[in-house]
Parts: C-alpha cells; structure tokens; sequence
C-alpha cells in the first residue's frame, strides 16, 4: 500500500468526495454543507435521503445519466452534487441535461396531474475556472435561473444551477467571514492541511476531519483511495503537461510576430535577439519563413 504524504483524503478526488458527502453515516456533512450554500434560497434542510445516483431515461435507447450524488429532502426537493475535476467539452449542456432526469421523474400518471414540480438544484463543484470567467477573477460563485434578459427578473425559481469555481477561492483561514466561508476552505485546502485550524474548532468541521483522516481508513478503504487518487494525479500530470506545451506553442508564435514586426521596423538582429532571447540564427530562420 502506498505511504500516503498527506493526512486527510483529497475532497477532489472520485472516493475523498465521496468518503465526506456520500456516505449515509456522514450524511451530516453534506446537509450542513447544502444548507449553508442554499440558506438564502429555501430554509432548513432538515433531512437528506440519498437516492440511485444512475437514472435511465424512458426507453433502453435513451441516454443514461450517472450523478456523483443525488438526494431529496423531506419536501421531496433533488439534489444533484457533481465533482468536475476538468473542464469539458459541453459541460453545462450535460448539466441542463442532467436536471431533466429529476424533472422528469415528477410527471404523475392519470390526467389530474396539474403539473406542479418540485424544486431542482443542479450543484457543480469545480477544479478549475471556465474561460469565460477568467475576467472576474474574485467571483466564484454562480446561481443560475431562468430569466427574463430585459428585466433579469426570474422567470421560474424551481432550477436551479451553482457552480463553484474552487481555484478561485483564495482566502486565508485568517480572513474566513462565514461557515460557508469555512466549507469553501476546507473543500480547496483539506488535503494540504496537516491539524484542524483554530478557526475551524467546530463540531461540524472537527467530524469532517475525522472522517477524512487517512490513518483511520481500513486496509481496502486505504487502496481504494490509494487509486482514485493515482487516477487524479495521472490527470492532473496530463492536464499541466498539456497546457505547459500549450503556452510553450503561445510563446513561440508570440515570439515570432514580435521577429516579423521588428524587422519590418527595420531593428538589427542583435537588438532582435536582445528582445526575444532568440539567437540570429533563429532569427534568420524565421525571416527566411516569411
């Protein structure tokens, strides 16, 4: 078995997200941490059931959907909570497709269904920011509603997507103002923590540790974290590689129009070079290119 540097299990990992927030016996967590999140939408939580986290559509040729998590509470409310360790190609689309799961499972048979739907919360926890957000750089919450685009007054209040941008989150345990404050803390920095910060001496928070301390997993529990976490490393690994050539590739042809343009302003090839770290040669080459 692997001997493990860190001493709690990573949140963003396939079995550390599931270790704190899908497991009944720590079903505390994740109802603290709901409603904390949604206080300003609905109240209370005062209970969670979890429920079959893989939902087929109508027919066998339907598409499949499979949640990280997927609960209702007692006003027959769902929850779906995903842990999105990269971005993805239609990642929100996959969202909205997601939600028509729950939606759909409400439709009561016989022709005096009058259509009332209880409420859907489509939960998006991300490890990384998408692209389109990049200009706001301290924002990294987003709850979305359907709206009028005029007026932006909600147009229905029953779907609901958040999404929490975690790269973003940069506050010091110094400097947390709410719980949930501490919930984002503790999701972005718990495997990097060796000790329960004084500012998390909660019962809440003390039992999160509990539950995510390493040494306290059994033989199988510790293996299979043990490869849940290889797998998020791997991807990891392929992801900075990846976006290190990436920027290698964005450096070499920023470098080359900064060439092209100077020598039509007519600079030598030591000014050139003085500028770009390239050698005369380089530069010759990238002349004689066009």
């Amino acid at each position: 078995m692997l001997e493990f540097k860190e001493k709690y299990v990573n949140p963003f990992t396939d079995y550390g997200f599931k270790r704190l927030f899908g497991e009944e016996p720590n079903k505390e967590l994740l109802l603290d941490f709901l409603n904390e999140l949604l206080k300003n939408e609905q109240g209370k939580i005062a209970n969670l059931t979890y429920l079959k986290s893989d939902r087929l559509g109508n027919s066998e040729d339907d598409r499949k959907a499979v949640f990280d998590l997927y609960c209702e509470n007692e006003d027959g409310e769902k929850f779906i909570v995903e842990l999105q360790k990269t971005k993805q190609k239609f990642f929100k689309d996959r969202k909205v497709y997601y939600s028509t799961f729950p939606i759909r499972e409400q439709a009561q048979r016989g022709s005096d269904w009058n259509f009332e739907l209880k409420a859907v919360y489509t939960i998006a926890i991300l490890d990384f920011v998408f692209d389109s957000d990049l200009d706001e750089p301290n924002k990294f919450r987003y709850d979305v509603k359907l709206t009028d685009t005029e007026t932006c007054n909600i147009f229905y209040d029953k779907l609901t997507f958040i999404y929490l941008e975690m790269p973003k989150f940069n506050k010091s345990v110094e400097l947390l103002e709410s719980r949930f404050d501490k919930w984002m803390y503790v999701i972005r920095n718990l495997s990097k923590l060796d000790r329960v910060p004084n500012q998390l001496r909660e019962s809440i928070f003390e039992r999160l540790f509990e539950v995510a301390e390493i040494a306290k997993l059994s033989k199988e529990e510790a293996d299979a974290y043990e490869e849940s976490l290889k797998s998020y490393r791997d991807l990891k690994n392929s992801l900075d590689t990846a976006y290190e050539e990436g920027m290698e590739k964005g450096m070499e042809k920023e470098k080359k129009e900064i060439v092209k343009n100077s020598l039509k302003a007519g600079l030598t090839f030591e000014v050139i070079a003085n500028i770009t770290g390239l050698t005369p040669k380089e530069i010759e080459k990238i002349k004689n290119e066009g």
